[in-house]
């Protein structure tokens, strides 16, 4: 990402694989060399290796499954949390009022070439694994292999899968670390307080969670 502070920069990479993991709908962004394009859709972070790389499936039908429409690197966009922080939950805005709105976030950008496979043992596989990552701790966790075989194959053929071998990652974790303790916990508190309206994110424990201990602080 373009602009990253030190103080929102987490570099923790087994942090930023949980961080993917427990959030894995990205926002994937490429490009046909004339026109930027985004796809949602659920990507499974890997180790191999060779390094990380993103698995994931769309569907046959998807101008994305078409050679040429993705030039270059692609982006994989993993928000976890956001709010909005309102200048009047820090506690120094009462001795000097020299603070402002902003909003706070956690994501993760991946970046790398994308590559479409067609091969029918290669997307089974990437459903299945990905399948089981979503289903885990289930009580009754759903397998690939528990619906009819014809109907599988059948749903297989309508699918391609995707790829992404990571060439760069970066984590950003906006959680006010670069304030003074008493900012950073009034703006958590405020965040963990605050109710329905334009500036209530996603995931806002997880947020509070980080402010309370941002991970870049060791």
């Amino acid at each position: 990402m373009p602009y990253l502070p030190d103080h929102d920069a987490v570099d923790d990479e087994d942090l930023v694989l949980e961080v993917i993991a427990a959030h894995p709908l990205a926002s994937l962004v490429t490009h046909d060399g004339t026109t930027p394009d985004v796809d949602l859709l659920p990507l499974l972070a890997e180790r191999t290796e060779h390094g990380i790389e993103l698995i994931g499936h769309v569907a046959r039908t998807n101008p994305l499954s078409t050679s040429g429409r993705h030039e270059g690197s692609s982006l994989a966009v993993f928000r976890a949390a956001d709010h909005y922080i309102s200048p009047t939950w820090y506690p120094s805005k009462a001795q000097h009022h020299r603070t402002v709105p902003t909003w706070n976030y956690v994501v993760v950008h991946a970046w790398g070439p994308l590559e479409v496979h067609d091969d029918p043992r290669w997307v089974r596989a990437a459903v299945a694994r990905l399948t089981n990552h979503m289903e885990a701790g289930r009580g009754e966790p759903w397998r690939v292999g528990m619906a009819p075989r014809e109907y599988t194959e059948e749903q297989l053929r309508q699918i391609v899968g995707v790829r992404i071998p990571v060439e760069r990652m970066t984590a950003k974790f906006k959680v006010s670390a670069h304030k003074s303790d008493a900012d950073r916990l009034g703006a958590r508190d405020g965040v963990a307080a605050d109710g329905p309206g334009p500036g209530a994110g996603s995931n806002r424990d997880l947020l509070v969670e980080w402010m309370s201990q941002p991970p870049q602080r060791g």
